[in-house]
C-alpha cells in the first residue's frame, strides 16, 4: 500500500484529480506551499511540509524539502535493517511517492528581456533533488514528473493495493532522470550565452562555449535512408514548436526516415512565400514549385507541370490547408506524403481512398529561439544558424547595361527564394511564379545550368536564372543565353565577375548581384 505521497508541483494541471484518487486510497498527501493551498482549496487533506520536517521553510521558500526527513524518507531501502533502524531512531517516515514538476526555467528564460535575477530565480533545487533521490530508490519509491502519468498510475494503484509493480517505478525513473537531464542541460546552455560585464550579465552573440542538447524519441522508424539501416525520430526539447515532431499524421503508412528529410524540406520551402503555394519535392530537392494568386489548385498544377515525371512518387508541401480541388489534381498523381497547416474535410474525403498516402498537418512553426542547423560529422557537430537571410529589391545590385524589367524581376525573386533550398550547385530557371527547370547538386555550375535545362518540360524561352552561388566563369551565362534567358540573380564576388558581366551584356541579359551566398550541402 502506497502509505505517504509527497506533492510539489508548479504546473497544476490535473493534480487535485490525482491527490483525490490518492486519498481515496488510504494515501496520506504531504505537500509544499502553493500546492498545498490548491488541494485544501479542493477539499483534500494535506499534511504540510514544516509538519514532517519540524522545520519551516526558509530563506523566501528556497529551502522548503531540503531536509533529512524528506530525503531518508525517500533514500532509505526498506529491506535494509540498518536504515530502517536508523530510520526509526531519527523519526524518519518513509516517503513512497513523489510527484514533482519543476520552475519553468526554458520558458522564463526564453522570454524576451527577461531580467536575470529572475531566470536564477526560476532554477528549481529541491525539486531535482527529491526527483533523483526518489528515482535512485525506484525499488521503494515511485517518482512521477509528467501530468500525462497521472492516470496510468492511479488505475495500476486502484488494481493493485500492493503498490505500483518494479517495471512501472523503472519507468517513471528512467523518465525522471531524463527529465533532471533536460533541466540541468537547459540551465547549463542559457548561463554559457552570458557573460559578466560592468555589474550586468548580458546575453552574447555567438555560439556557447558548451552545447549540450537533449533529445526525447519521438518514434522509432521503419529503417533509415537504406532498409539496413535501423533509426530512430528524436524531437530537441529545446525546440518549443517543433513542426514534423508536433505535426498530427491524419492518414497513411508510418513515415520513413527518407520521408521526414522530404517533408522538412517541402514545409521549409513552403513557408518562403505570402501567396499560395504548392512544392513538390524528390530527395530533397524541389522538382517543382509555383505560386498562384488564382488557386492553390492551380499552384499545384503548375509546380506539377515543371517535371512530371519526378514528381512520381513525391512529397508535396503547401502553406495553406489542402483544398478539395487541389485533392483530385494531387489523385492523378502517386505521392509519398503531404505537409500542410490543414486539410479541408472533403479533402479528407477524397484522400481517404489512398490508404498509404501519408497527411501531415503542422501547426504554428514559431519558436522562443533562433533556430539552429545541425550537421554530424565524424567525432563532432557543425553547427549554424539557419539560413533566412532575406534580401529586398532594392537591396539588389544592377552590373548590366539592361536592368531586368519588373515582370522580370518578380520571377528572379521567386527563383532566388527557391534556389536557396536546392542542393548545390543549384541553378534555378523560372518564369511567372514557377519553376521551369532546376539543375541541383552538381560538381560544375555550368553542369547544373546544362542538367535545369535538360529537365525544362515547359518553354524556357525568356525565362530567369538563380544561381545559389557566383558564375567562377562566363561558360554558364553563355548556356543561359542559348535557350533564351532574360535575366540572372546570383550573389557576384567571383574574381572573373567582369567577364561574367560581359558575357550578360553581350547577350543582352540583365543581371543583378545580391551579396548573399546560398550554398545547401
Amino acid at each position: 500500500m502506497l502509505k505517504r505521497a509527497l506533492i510539489s508541483v508548479s504546473k497544476k494541471d490535473g493534480i487535485v484529480e490525482f491527490a483525490r484518487g490518492l486519498a481515496e486510497l488510504g494515501t496520506e498527501v504531504v505537500s509544499t506551499g502553493g500546492t498545498a493551498r490548491v488541494l485544501r482549496e479542493a477539499g483534500i487533506s494535506v499534511r504540510d511540509i514544516p509538519e514532517l520536517t519540524g522545520f519551516p521553510e526558509i530563506l523566501d521558500g528556497r529551502v522548503k524539502t531540503l531536509h533529512p526527513k524528506v530525503h531518508g524518507g525517500l533514500l532509505g531501502i526498506r529491506s535494509n535493517p540498518s536504515h530502517q533502524k536508523q530510520m526509526a531512531q531519527q523519526g524518519i517516515s518513509p516517503i513512497d511517492l513523489v510527484v514533482v514538476n519543476l520552475y519553468p526555467f526554458e520558458e522564463t528564460a526564453a522570454k524576451p528581456g527577461i531580467d536575470f535575477d529572475e531566470v536564477i530565480e526560476n532554477i528549481d533545487i529541491g525539486g531535482p533533488s527529491m526527483i533523483r533521490s526518489a528515482a535512485k530508490n525506484f525499488h521503494d519509491v515511485a517518482v512521477i514528473v509528467d501530468p500525462a502519468d497521472y492516470g496510468w498510475v492511479l488505475q495500476e494503484l486502484r488494481q493493485s493495493p500492493s503498490g505500483l509493480s518494479v517495471a512501472a517505478r523503472f519507468g517513471l525513473a528512467r523518465k525522471a532522470f531524463g527529465l533532471t537531464a533536460r533541466y540541468d542541460a537547459a540551465i547549463a546552455s542559457h548561463l554559457f550565452q552570458r557573460h559578466y560585464e560592468e555589474g550586468r550579465f548580458e546575453l552574447k552573440e555567438g555560439f556557447p562555449q558548451r552545447l549540450l542538447l537533449s533529445l526525447e524519441k519521438v518514434s522509432d522508424l521503419r529503417y533509415g535512408e537504406n532498409p539496413h539501416q535501423r533509426a530512430a525520430f528524436y524531437r530537441e526539447d529545446s525546440a518549443f514548436a517543433s513542426v514534423l515532431a508536433d505535426a498530427e499524421q491524419l492518414q497513411g503508412k508510418e513515415l520513413s526516415f527518407n520521408n521526414l528529410i522530404d517533408l522538412n524540406a517541402a514545409f521549409q520551402l513552403s513557408g518562403e512565400f505570402e501567396e499560395a503555394c504548392a512544392v513538390i519535392i524528390k530527395h530533397t530537392n524541389p522538382c517543382g514549385v509555383a505560386t498562384s494568386s488564382l488557386t492553390q489548385a492551380d499552384a499545384y498544377a503548375k509546380a506539377r507541370e515543371c517535371d512530371p515525371l519526378s514528381a512520381f512518387g513525391s512529397v508535396l508541401g503547401f502553406n495553406r490547408p489542402v483544398e478539395k480541388e487541389t485533392a483530385q489534381e494531387i489523385a492523378l498523381t502517386f505521392v509519398e506524403a503531404i505537409i500542410a497547416p490543414g486539410f479541408s474535410a472533403e479533402t479528407l474525403s477524397l484522400l481517404a481512398s489512398k490508404k498509404n498516402l501519408r497527411l501531415l498537418r503542422y501547426k504554428s512553426s514559431e519558436t522562443a529561439f533562433q533556430p539552429l542547423d545541425y550537421k554530424r560529422v565524424e567525432g563532432g557537430l557543425l553547427v549554424q544558424e539557419v539560413d533566412r537571410r532575406q534580401i529586398s529589391r532594392a537591396e539588389w545590385k544592377v552590373v548590366t547595361e539592361r536592368a531586368p524589367s519588373s515582370e522580370e524581376s518578380d520571377a528572379l525573386a521567386f527563383a532566388w527564394k527557391v534556389v536557396k533550398h536546392v542542393k548545390s550547385n543549384a541553378i534555378v530557371y523560372a518564369s511567372g511564379g514557377r519553376t521551369i527547370g532546376i539543375g541541383a547538386g552538381q560538381m560544375s555550375r555550368v553542369d547544373s545550368a546544362q542538367v535545369g535545362i535538360s529537365k525544362a518540360r515547359l518553354p524556357i524561352q525568356g525565362s530567369v536564372l538563380a544561381s545559389d552561388a557566383f558564375f567562377p566563369f562566363r561558360d554558364g551565362v553563355d548556356v543561359a543565353a542559348r535557350v533564351g534567358v532574360r535575366a540572372i540573380i546570383q550573389p557576384g564576388g567571383s574574381v572573373k565577375d567582369s567577364e561574367v558581366i560581359q558575357a550578360a551584356n553581350e547577350h543582352g541579359i540583365a543581371m543583378v548581384f545580391t551579396g548573399i551566398r546560398h550554398f545547401k550541402h
